[in-house]
């Protein structure tokens, strides 16, 4: 492309209205969602057991606390649960988004786009503790649970909300854009920015681009795409302050000919949304119930789980593995050939199944070497084939269903085969709230005593188990439950 632009017009434009809608929506929109509202209390407590569980990786570890060994913020820095860290909001955002993430265990939203908007915690944990104790430090009051619970809302409402109709994998872009995006507008809310400064921090989290995808898909799948999220969040942090000191915005970041993101990185298209910011991602987003597993594949692990009792002691019998699925799954987590590391298997629909298929569940665990070593493993993978059914490809599109449809057949030697066992909703979708709470509240407990004290562990549990009196408390008094 020619960079002969000819004579450039410096007057300066106004703020392009996708920018103006966000930074409105972060500091005006009052949330009415008695809905919302539970959900965000039911993500909240999800997430943070998800981060827990992290913590039993070294993998995850090496990478938290401060950036050099010694740093701290005591006092007024926000604390990291699970950990004896305190550290400056942005380094916080860092390692409670890393946790978070890191075990692709968190909440979902599936559109045009993908993501995880619980990723949004890292910002919105640290900004809110550092707040509270800031703000008792200068005889203030601290923030509220309901304020973390409300910028929960919005982050998901900003990042889901985008992903509605705008494809940034398409271009070869990571879904860790949104984050960054919707955590630089809530954490400038959070820490009391104008409508003016957070609409300049915005834009400043488009003019950083996108991160690339690469860390995602083969040959290069790596345990980046289990950080990148966290990197995220505390940019959002570090943009926030920034725009609160005074730096300017970039009111043209997204239309600026050839210069802006829609033509850098968009190939020219507009981004859309198409509808009004609200709660509606919040109300409608996806939990992670019973398998740390990449969510295309969720309904697929499930109908393996069904079918192991049938197979498990005739996997030398099974001739084909047919596994039915939607686009996406097809073109994200499809693949042959070796997997190198557990953030390569997490996203493998093959390896996926066959864990259950061999031991009836899937765990965390089972992505590590000495699962992934299991010859049986590879043998099941090399008779699968996938295959993309257009009817589950438009409904996981459908607004008005949302599935994440699969189904698992396996084929015999002898000419015989099983049932086509297909589920097309989760357990943590929508219309399986009834029955996937009770086990989100499962997990969440199970998390807690994998890395807290049965006296923290009760104490949490009684705190979070109203919602009135959830939202009454003081934030910097909730996040010292979590502290070690």
């Amino acid at each position: 492309m020619s960079t002969d632009m000819g004579i450039l017009d410096t007057k300066r434009p106004e703020f392009d209205p996708l920018l103006t809608d966000i930074a409105r929506y972060a500091s005006e929109f009052s949330i009415k969602s008695d809905d919302a509202y539970e959900t965000a209390r039911y993500c909240l407590m999800d997430t943070l057991g998800c981060g827990l569980l992290a913590l039993k990786f070294p993998q995850c570890t090496k990478l938290l606390g401060p950036v050099v060994p010694g740093a701290s913020m005591p006092h007024l820095g926000a604390k990291v649960p699970g950990t004896s860290y305190q550290l400056d909001p942005e380094r916080a955002a860092f390692n409670v988004g890393a946790m978070v993430r890191w075990l692709d265990f968190n909440d979902t939203w599936l559109a045009a786009e993908w993501g995880h908007p619980s990723d949004n915690l890292g910002a919105i944990w640290a900004v809110g503790d550092y707040i509270s104790r800031r703000n008792i430090s200068e005889g203030k009051a601290p923030l509220k649970v309901k304020d973390i619970l409300t910028a929960m809302i919005k982050a998901h409402e900003i990042q889901g909300i985008l992903a509605l109709e705008n494809c940034f994998n398409k271009e070869g872009m990571d879904h860790v854009l949104l984050v960054r995006v919707a955590s630089t507008a809530v954490a400038a809310a959070m820490l009391g920015g104008t409508f003016e400064e957070i609409r300049n921090a915005v834009s400043h989290a488009w003019v950083d681009g996108g991160a690339l995808r690469c860390y995602r898909h083969a040959p290069n799948t790596g345990s980046r795409k289990s950080w990148a999220a966290g990197d995220a969040s505390s940019r959002g942090v570090n943009l926030a302050l920034k725009a609160l000191a005074g730096e300017m915005g970039y009111p043209s970041a997204l239309s600026a000919k050839f210069w802006g993101y829609e033509d850098v990185k968009m190939g020219g298209k507009k981004l859309t949304i198409p509808q009004p910011f609200g709660s509606y991602v919040m109300e409608q987003v996806l939990f992670k119930i019973s398998f740390p597993a990449e969510f295309h594949a969720q309904t697929a692990v499930e109908c393996a789980v069904k079918l192991h009792n049938e197979v498990k002691d005739k996997l030398d019998a099974i001739e084909k593995i047919v596994i039915t699925t939607q686009e996406s799954g097809h073109r994200i987590i499809n693949k042959v050939g070796p997997l190198a590391n557990p953030a390569d298997r997490d996203h493998c629909i093959q390896y996926m199944v066959a864990i259950p298929l061999i031991h009836g569940n899937l765990i965390a665990e089972h992505y590590e070497d000495l699962y992934a070593n299991d010859p049986r493993v590879d043998k099941l993978r090399d008779k699968m084939e996938v295959v993309v059914d257009a009817r589950y490809t438009k409904e996981y599109l459908e607004a008005d269903k949302r599935s994440i449809a699969n189904a698992v057949q396996i084929f015999y030697k002898n000419g015989s085969k099983s049932e086509k066992v297909e589920v097309e909703y989760p357990i943590g979708h929508k219309r399986r709230r009834k029955d996937g709470i009770p086990l989100l509240i499962s997990k969440f407990k199970h998390n807690l005593a994998g890395r807290l004290s049965p006296k923290q562990c009760a104490t949490i549990e009684k705190a979070c188990e109203n919602q009135a009196s959830l939202e009454a408390m003081n934030f910097n008094e909730f996040s010292d439950l979590f502290a070690l």
